[in-house]
This record gives structure tokens, C-alpha cells and sequence, in this order.
């Protein structure tokens, strides 16, 4: 999961598919990161980590870190939020195989017209956190849907 600073949207993602994840007794490895190193070994968001508590998920074990370029080839998937990470997570790929694995996570949705997650950082109180998890419980969903088999 991959956002731009690591501290909103993809540790919520991550944390997210995480529960589902765990609860379904699956073996995927999930991480986060952030395009920009600007809050490396930072706890997520104060207001992300409030969001995702009120929904019985603790993400405070997660500590913000940048993408690598051998991110791209150690995960077989990269999800990321909105347009902007594809293209900077993109213009990392070294192979086609990598750039294969890079998508918005909102496709999982809507595959013809996926929707950018909205960067909550900007939004004052706590809708903009609850709007964005609403948008990744859904998104999570389908990936499990897509992913896991029966």
C-alpha cells in the first residue's frame, strides 16, 4: 500500500486488509509506504490511528518509511492511492513485470473508472479519515474477493 507520506491513507489500507486478512487465518504480507521519505520512523497520523481504533483496528505499530525499488520486485502486488503515486511509483518499475504489479487501489472497485483516495492530511476533524477508510474497507473487500481463494 502506498500513499505519499506514509501516515494517512496507506498505513490505514494497510492496517485494514490486515484484519480482514488475519480473521481469514491467510499468510499474505502486507506493508505500507510512502512515496516521500518526509516522515521516515514516524507514527501514522494521530487522526488516522483515531479513525481506524473507532473501528477495532490499532495501527500504531506501523511506522512510516519510503517506497524502494525493491519493494517493486520483493511484493507481487503494489497498491497505491491516487494518481500521482502511481505515476512517482511507476517511474520506479525497471521491468514490465514491475510496472504490471502497480495499480490504484480503488480499481478494485471500479476497474474502468478508479477513483483517487483523497489525501486526508488537508481535511479538518475526522470526516476526511472516515471517508477515506470507508473508500479502503470497500476496495479491501474486493481485493480479498479477487485474491483469496475459496
Amino acid at each position: 500500500m502506498v500513499c505519499l507520506g506514509n501516515i494517512c491513507r496507506s498505513p490505514m489500507a494497510h492496517g485494514i486488509l490486515l484484519h480482514k486478512i488475519s480473521k481469514l487465518k491467510s499468510d499474505w504480507e502486507i506493508d505500507s509506504a510512502g512515496t516521500s521519505g518526509y516522515h521516515q520512523g514516524e507514527l501514522p497520523d494521530r487522526r488516522a490511528i483515531a479513525c481506524m481504533k473507532r473501528h477495532g483496528i490499532d495501527i500504531t505499530y506501523q511506522r512510516s518509511r519510503p517506497i524502494t525499488v525493491g519493494d517493486l520486485s520483493y511484493y507481487d502486488r503494489i497498491f497505491v492511492m491516487d494518481r500521482s503515486n502511481l505515476h512517482d511509483v511507476c517511474e520506479m518499475a525497471g521491468t514490465e513485470a514491475e510496472l504490471e504489479k502497480i495499480s490504484l487501489i480503488m480499481g478494485a472497485v471500479d476497474e474502468q473508472h478508479p477513483e483517487d483516495v483523497p489525501d486526508p492530511w488537508y481535511s479538518t476533524g475526522e470526516q476526511g479519515f472516515e471517508t477515506v477508510y470507508e473508500m479502503l474497507d470497500r476496495a479491501t473487500d474486493k481485493l480479498i474477493e479477487k485474491y483469496v481463494p475459496e
